[in-house]
């Protein structure tokens, strides 16, 4: 059983697809997690089975912990071991703040916050056996600046920041190392949710230093680099990939 697991959240899609897909290339064998896109989960698992290695395919909403202690658990069963767990899957409403009702909260706190803290016990628990692991959590530039439409998704943002510096320093003993890397506007089938989509794209497409907009995989580079062996001593950070749109006041 030496054959490295990981597992990447909200995988049927988006950055999470590409992040499976790099990490097949790697050599990892994947568990594909989807909530509602059964047939880009099975997309994405045909294009990984291509690259010789085994795919689990689990439908899971990750915002109940009752259906992640399954997810885990055939994990288990499959593989007996997880080596990466790429926390990626995200959803929310996209709502000024006075008008959010309790559910709209609720709803974007679990799956974007909670979900991360009980995978994270879960992966923990299998990471172990096999001497430590990595963890990465996929946030957005919403946790520290304002974006409009944007209050539940950023607050559950910054709370998964926070929930990874915690993380770092709980999981180091173990040898699992906690991160996360933090998106400028990607391109995503996503973004197509928010209201405001066209000016965001536009405005990051003109404004941001780099000259070009922040590309899915830019943030994949970044996840691959904090998954690596070069990034052991990077504990808790999240790191800011967006080609420097956030310097700009």
């Amino acid at each position: 059983m030496t054959q490295k697991v990981a597992l990447v959240t909200g995988s049927s899609r988006g950055i999470g697809k590409a992040t499976a897909i790099k990490l097949a290339q790697e050599g990892y064998d994947i568990v594909i997690n989807y909530a509602r896109s059964k047939k880009g989960a099975l997309e994405t698992a045909e294009q990984i089975e291509a690259l010789g290695r085994k795919v689990l395919i689990v439908k899971a909403n990750v915002g109940d912990v009752s259906k992640i202690k399954a997810m885990f658990a055939q994990i288990e069963e499959e593989f007996g071991r997880l080596d990466v767990f790429v926390n990626n899957a995200a959803s929310g409403v996209q709502r000024p703040a006075m008008e959010l009702e309790e559910s709209h909260w609720d709803w974007t706190l679990n799956i974007n916050s909670k979900a991360l803290l009980f995978c994270a016990q879960e992966a923990a628990k299998l990471m172990e056996k096999s001497g430590g692991g990595k963890i990465v959590s996929i946030s957005s530039l919403g946790s520290i600046r304002y974006l409009e439409n944007y209050t539940a998704v950023g607050v559950s943002k910054a709370a998964l920041e926070a929930l990874t510096r915690y993380l770092a320093v709980e999981l180091a003993s173990k040898n699992i190392v906690v991160n996360a890397v933090s998106g400028g506007a990607v391109d995503t089938e996503a973004l197509k949710s928010f209201p405001n989509r066209e000016e965001l794209l536009q405005e990051a497409a003109e404004k941001t230093p780099a000259g070009r907009m922040v590309e899915i995989e830019d943030m994949v580079n970044c996840v691959m680099f904090l998954l690596s062996d070069q990034s052991n001593m990077i504990r808790g950070q999240t790191i800011i990939v967006d080609g420097g749109i956030s310097l700009l006041v």
